[in-house]
């Protein structure tokens, strides 16, 4: 797996890829496209990423940008050079088919819908744009506060006394004195922790190898640093062995972990009765983090006592599933980094 570095984004590899390789191409669909460099974007989601690309490389004639239906791509494949999944499955079956593909993409940071083994058979490199250079990361953070802000003031219940013409109802809560567990600490956790400092809460986390954590970027100079880590964000620090003991610490557990074969279904029935009762969990990162049965049992129940997500066990998520009969329920539709400020950084 490569990342692409701070100032290679996606328009920036695609215009070096066309002007340095351009002239080593083999085996174009059609002879007259033999200066043409092929861009597939999977699937209609996530407009943003495949528009700021086009108007970005709107003065290029000779690369064509194509946004393809998810069912179509097995089939269209075969005449691209460089893949930008978006939310599909690329499993060894279709890179198979994909003889003419330098580069797969993500537009952001996930890419465990990509088989990355069989990428690399073919010969195909796997790339993603890292998110704490693009303010893709910073954009999931403030939607992270958003969700958690949205449970504690209770935004379906104030949405309902407005229908109903009542005022001074309901009673919230604050992020004041709270405690929040952030379970992964990477990226997004780290720009979601420098957020929450004002809001006076005490923060913990936990993270597999803290040695490895990133140092502070230059934007962040301002903050106090020992051995190149991130100290004063975290109040207690903890490895993945911890995670029930701080998950029974918190009011708020904000899930922010990436999705892989140990992490799945990592917010299960054990998690979730270790959590303190009406404790809040919101999750910014994958939908595949959370056991859906355990989610909506723990609803039921009135233990968890509130949800906020961002991603989903499906997506596009169902607007008629069970989960949102809940009024402690708050889900967004995947827009944790979908800014402005964000798709425009990561497309040029």
């Amino acid at each position: 797996m490569h990342d692409i570095c701070s100032e290679k984004r996606l328009t920036w590899f695609i215009i070096q890829f066309h002007q340095g390789d351009i002239s080593k191409m083999e085996g174009m669909a059609r002879s007259s496209d033999k200066n043409i460099t092929r861009v597939l974007f999977c699937g209609p989601h996530f407009p943003a990423s495949h528009n700021y690309t086009k108007e970005y490389l709107q003065n290029y004639p000779s690369i064509q940008v194509d946004v393809v239906p998810i069912s179509d791509v097995p089939d269209v494949i075969a005449n691209y050079h460089l893949c930008v999944v978006k939310t599909m499955r690329l499993d060894s079956n279709c890179i198979s088919r994909a003889n003419q593909m330098k580069l797969i993409m993500q537009f952001g940071v996930g890419l465990e819908g990509v088989d990355i083994n069989a990428a690399t058979r073919c010969g195909i490199k796997v790339a993603r744009i890292p998110g704490d250079v693009t303010g893709n990361a910073a954009s999931c953070a403030e939607l992270t506060i958003y969700l958690m802000l949205g449970l504690l003031r209770k935004q379906n219940e104030m949405r309902m006394a407005i229908e109903q013409k009542k005022l001074g109802v309901p009673t919230g809560e604050t992020l004041l004195g709270k405690t929040v567990f952030i379970l992964g600490f990477g990226n997004i956790g780290v720009e979601l922790a420098k957020r929450l400092r004002p809001f006076g809460v005490k923060i913990i986390a936990t993270k597999r190898s803290w040695a490895s954590h990133s140092q502070v970027s230059c934007q962040s100079s301002a903050l106090a640093v020992k051995n190149g880590i991130i100290d004063d964000l975290v109040d207690e620090k903890g490895c993945h062995e911890d995670i029930f003991e701080f998950a029974s610490k918190a009011d708020v557990v904000v899930c922010c972990l990436s999705l892989n074969k140990q992490t799945a279904g990592i917010v299960n029935k054990s998690f979730l009765s270790s959590m303190k009762k009406g404790s809040l969990l919101v999750n910014i990162a994958r939908g595949g983090l959370l056991d859906y049965e355990a989610i909506a049992h723990y609803l039921e129940c009135g233990h968890l006592g509130g949800l906020g997500i961002d991603v989903a066990w499906t997506e596009p998520f169902d607007p008629n599933d069970p989960i949102l009969k809940f009024k402690n329920v708050l889900i967004t539709p995947h827009v944790g980094g979908v800014t402005e400020h964000s798709y425009r950084s990561m497309a040029k």
